[in-house]
């Protein structure tokens, strides 16, 4: 063979080589699609950063029924609560990106935690894609039927009077319902004492005792006492009225423009999961909120049935981070 000969062969065999490669690399990649396409095979976990019976965990159960029969698979609720969420968050984190893990996080979980924390072996916004919301719960401004005021204003105007001498109850320092108090009398410009419980039930009951006079709290937990006459409702902290009180107006449209403190519970899924299944989770988290049974659920729950683009849900995680930032530095909360 001469040198010529052998350095066509050569070019030949190399060619070919390559060609050999990019097929495999073809393979390799349509073999991901139809698998990322087929999903899911197997049951898929649901994350709730939050114990079995709190809010979070009924919300997102609702939705993991709705998605398991839509996915054809079963969702499992997988409860791990700790260091308010943090921990639950962590282990959706450092998951396997293949769709099979994912998280029904909310606002104290991926907001607040996070913000009480100085180091995090993660990062929130990094580790973690939005999928969708898929349910909002509203805070309510209530109070006993004792305080005079009847709305909002009323309300801003008799702590202005009396700074300093209404109790506020919460769920504790740092809670959703702490900070969402703290909100209000930053756009309010008033002040009250703070008085922080073990629980939501627990500052419930002390406004329905009178051993505070208001609080802002989340709709479910005070629905029954303000259709027993046990609290008086005066506004909705949401950007719109909602179904369970549509006679309630909002903060917003009633005494403090622009307010707006709410609760949420979305689904996310970890950094790396293939597009087609997440275009999918979010396609089946929309249709499952547009069933009327997930809807009635829903509001059973004490939540409004919602759905957004992940655009959307990452967009609002990153304004709550602005605005309970503030909320923490006005409490002047220590970080841990």
């Amino acid at each position: 063979m001469s040198r010529i000969d052998g350095v066509r062969a050569l070019t030949h065999g190399i060619r070919t080589s390559a060609c050999m490669a990019g097929a495999l690399i073809a393979f390799a990649a349509m073999a991901e699609a139809q698998a990322q396409t087929a999903w899911p095979q197997r049951p898929v976990r649901m994350v709730v950063p939050q114990g079995a019976g709190s809010s979070n965990d009924t919300i997102s159960r609702v939705l993991a029924i709705r998605m398991a029969e839509l996915l054809g698979q079963q969702v499992v609720v997988d409860n791990r609560p700790g260091a308010g969420g943090i921990i639950g968050m962590e282990i959706a984190a450092r998951a396997v990106p293949d769709g099979y893990t994912l998280l029904g996080t909310a606002t104290a979980t991926q907001v607040i935690a996070p913000l009480l924390q100085k180091k995090l072996s993660f990062d929130p916004f990094a580790d973690l894609v939005a999928v969708s919301l898929f349910a909002i719960t509203q805070n309510v401004l209530v109070v006993h039927p004792s305080v005079t005021a009847k709305g909002t204003k009323e309300l801003v105007a008799l702590l202005k009077a009396s700074p300093g001498r209404l109790n506020m109850a919460s769920a504790g320092a740092g809670s959703q319902s702490h900070l969402a108090g703290v909100q209000f009398l930053l756009a309010s410009g008033t002040d009250a004492i703070h008085v922080p419980y073990k629980g939501g039930g627990a500052s419930v009951t002390a406004t329905v005792t009178n051993e505070a006079q208001f609080t802002l709290t989340p709709l479910a937990a005070t629905l029954p006492f303000i259709r027993s006459g046990q609290l008086r409702g005066l506004a909705t902290a949401g950007p719109k009225r909602t179904t369970q009180t549509p006679d309630l107006p909002t903060m917003a449209e009633s005494a403090l423009p622009g307010f707006q403190s709410t609760g949420w519970v979305g689904l996310m899924a970890p950094r790396g999961t293939p597009r087609p299944i997440t275009d999918r989770l979010y396609a089946t988290v929309v249709t499952a909120m547009k069933q009327p049974e997930t809807q009635e659920l829903m509001v059973r729950a004490g939540a409004d049935p919602v759905s957004s683009t992940p655009a959307e849900f990452a967009a609002l995680i990153r304004d709550e981070w602005g605005r309970f930032k503030a909320a923490i530095a006005a409490a002047k909360l220590s970080i841990e």
